[in-house]
C-alpha cells in the first residue's frame, strides 16, 4: 500500500470518457485549478465494440471536447487535424461529421498531452472529512490485478463514470448454451466487433432494439449474412424504424433554455417527455436508413428472396435456450395486434442502450448524496448532487436535464459550469440564451411582449420556490438549482 497523497487538489475526477476528458482539457490551462482524473482502463477507448469501418459520429466536428467552450483551445479537433496532416483532406471532404474511429483517435491525441490523467486506477471508495474528499483507488497492472492502493484528496469531486450497457430482463435471465453446443453469443451492441465472426457462424442472428447502433450492426452484417446463407432478423418494439429528428428548431432543445424548462418540470412529466423524445437522439441517421433500404433493394435484384426480416411493434417478452436445437427461443408480443409469436435464433444482439448508475464507491458519503424517489442521482441544475455543491456529475442527468445530458456538443458547456463553481469565476463564457424559440410560457404570459435578457426573472423550482446558486458566489447564473449527442443530438 502506498503512502496517502497529502496534496489537496481542487478536483478529483472519476472516469475519463469524452466528458471527463473534455473537463480535463479545459482545466489544463487554468492556473487556479489543480486537478487529477482517474480511470480503471489502461488507456482512452471510446465505444471500441462499435468501431465499424466507415461509421461516423452523428454530430458536427464542432462538438469536440473543447471548442464550444474555447474555440481557441489547443485541444480542438481542427488542431488535431492540422497536427496529423489531415486538415485539407477533411476540408475537401465537405462533411461536418468525423469518422467514429477518427473521433476516438482525436480523443487519444488529447489524452496523450494531458499530465493530469491516471489510468489503471479503480476507485473503491470516497470519504469526506473537514470538507475534503479522499478518493481511494486500486492501481492495477492493466489486466485487473491489483498492485497497490493510492489516495487522492480534493475539495471537489467530479463523476464522469458515464453509463452502462443495459440488457432487457428477458435476456438478463437467459441461460446461455454451453460452449460447443452450437449456440452463438448473446451480446450487447457494445461487444459487437469482438463477437462478429461468432455471430456469423451461428446460422441465424436476431437484433433486438432500435436506434443507430442496431441499424449500423444490421447494415454491417447484411451483405455477409446473405452471402453466407445466415438469417438476419431485426425486431424492435418501436412503432417504426424511426430516423433521428435533425431539424434546426428541434436541435434548439439542446440549449440552456430548454434544459431550464425541462429541469423545472415535475418528475412524472419529465419521465413521460424522456420517452417521447427518443427521436431526438435515439433514432437512426436518415442517410443510414436510406442506405439500408438501398442495400436490400440491391441484394434482392432478380427477384431473390432475402433471408432477413424487419419487424417493428414487436416487444421481447421472454427468452430461453433450447438445448435440443441449440437455439434461443425468443417470445415477442406484437403491440398493435396484441398477439404473441416466437422466433428461433442462433445468436442475439441486444441494441437496448445504456443507463446511468449510482456508483458503489459513493456509499461512504451516505446521505450527503441526493437520490430521487427511484434511487437515481438527484442532479441539480448546476450538475451537483449534494447540498454543498461540491460533487458534480457529467452525463448522469438525463432523467433531470433531458436531451442535453449525453450530447457531445453540450459537454463543454456543462464543463464550463462545473469549472465556474470550482473556481468562483467564469473561466469560459457561459451562454445563458441561444434559442430563438420560447420553451414553456413567456415570462409575463403575453406573447406580444418583448423582454430583454436583463429582465428575465430568476428561475424557480418545480414547486415554485425561488432558487439561488450554490457555493456562496455570485456568477449571475440564470438557471434553476434544485438538485457515447454521443447523444449525438444525444
Amino acid at each position: 500500500m502506498s503512502a496517502p497523497d497529502t496534496q489537496i487538489r481542487d478536483i478529483v475526477g472519476i472516469g475519463i470518457g469524452p466528458f471527463g476528458l473534455g473537463l480535463a482539457a479545459l482545466s489544463d490551462p487554468l492556473p487556479d485549478v489543480d486537478a487529477v482524473f482517474l480511470d480503471q482502463r489502461p488507456e482512452f477507448r471510446w465505444h471500441p465494440g462499435m468501431m465499424i469501418e466507415g461509421a461516423t459520429i452523428q454530430v458536427p466536428f464542432l462538438a469536440d471536447l473543447v471548442t464550444m467552450a474555447d474555440p481557441t483551445s489547443r485541444f480542438s479537433f481542427l488542431k488535431f487535424l492540422k497536427d496529423s496532416g489531415r486538415l485539407y483532406p477533411f476540408y475537401i471532404r465537405e462533411s461536418f461529421s468525423p469518422l467514429r474511429a477518427e473521433y476516438d483517435e482525436y480523443c487519444r491525441w488529447v489524452a496523450a498531452q494531458l499530465e493530469t490523467l491516471r489510468w489503471n486506477r479503480t476507485v473503491t471508495s470516497v470519504t469526506k472529512s473537514d470538507d475534503i474528499y479522499t478518493v481511494t483507488a486500486e492501481v492495477t497492472d492493466g489486466s485487473g490485478r491489483a498492485l497497490r492502493t493510492e489516495s487522492y484528496r480534493a475539495r471537489h469531486l467530479v463523476l464522469g463514470v458515464g453509463t452502462e450497457p443495459v440488457l432487457p430482463e428477458a435476456l438478463r435471465n437467459l441461460e446461455v448454451g454451453e460452449a460447443g453446443s452450437g449456440a452463438g453469443p448473446v451480446i450487447h451492441t457494445s461487444q459487437y466487433l469482438d463477437h462478429r465472426e461468432e455471430l456469423l457462424e451461428s446460422g441465424s442472428i436476431t437484433i433486438v432494439g432500435s436506434g443507430q447502433s442496431a441499424a449500423e450492426i444490421y447494415r454491417d452484417l447484411i451483405d455477409d449474412t446473405e452471402a453466407r446463407g445466415v438469417r438476419l432478423d431485426w425486431l424492435t418494439r418501436s412503432p417504426r424504424f424511426f430516423p433521428m429528428e435533425y431539424t434546426k428548431l428541434t436541435l434548439e432543445m439542446t440549449s440552456p433554455e430548454y434544459t431550464d424548462h425541462f429541469r423545472a418540470l415535475p418528475d412524472d412529466l419529465r419521465e413521460q417527455l424522456g420517452r417521447e423524445q427518443r427521436t431526438l437522439y435515439k433514432g437512426i441517421s436518415a442517410d443510414l436508413v436510406d442506405d439500408i433500404h438501398d442495400t436490400l433493394y440491391r441484394l434482392s435484384r432478380g427477384g431473390r428472396k432475402l433471408r432477413t426480416h424487419l419487424l417493428a411493434e414487436s416487444e421481447l417478452l421472454a427468452a430461453e435456450y433450447d438445448a435440443e436445437s441449440g437455439a434461443y427461443v425468443l417470445r415477442f408480443r406484437h403491440t398493435a395486434l396484441d398477439k404473441c409469436f416466437e422466433r428461433r435464433s442462433g445468436a442475439v444482439v441486444s441494441a437496448t442502450g445504456y443507463k446511468s448508475q449510482v456508483p458503489d464507491f459513493l456509499a461512504p458519503l451516505g446521505d450527503e448524496i441526493r437520490l430521487d424517489g427511484r434511487g437515481r442521482l438527484d442532479v441539480s441544475r448546476h450538475y451537483t448532487i449534494n447540498d454543498a455543491g461540491t460533487v458534480h456529475v457529467l452525463n448522469g442527468e438525463e432523467h433531470t436535464h433531458g436531451v442535453t445530458a449525453p450530447d457531445l456538443g453540450f459537454g463543454p458547456w456543462r464543463a464550463s459550469v462545473v469549472l465556474a463553481h470550482v473556481t468562483g469565476r467564469e473561466p469560459y463564457p457561459i451562454e445563458r440564451s441561444i434559442a430563438f424559440q420560447t420553451f414553456g410560457l413567456p415570462d409575463d404570459g403575453n406573447l406580444d411582449s418583448e423582454t430583454s435578457d436583463s429582465e428575465i426573472p430568476d428561475a424557480e423550482t418545480a414547486d415554485g420556490a425561488p432558487l439561488s446558486t450554490q457555493d456562496d458566489f455570485d456568477m449571475n447564473f440564470d438557471f434553476a438549482d434544485t438538485g457515447d449527442r454521443e447523444m449525438t443530438h444525444v
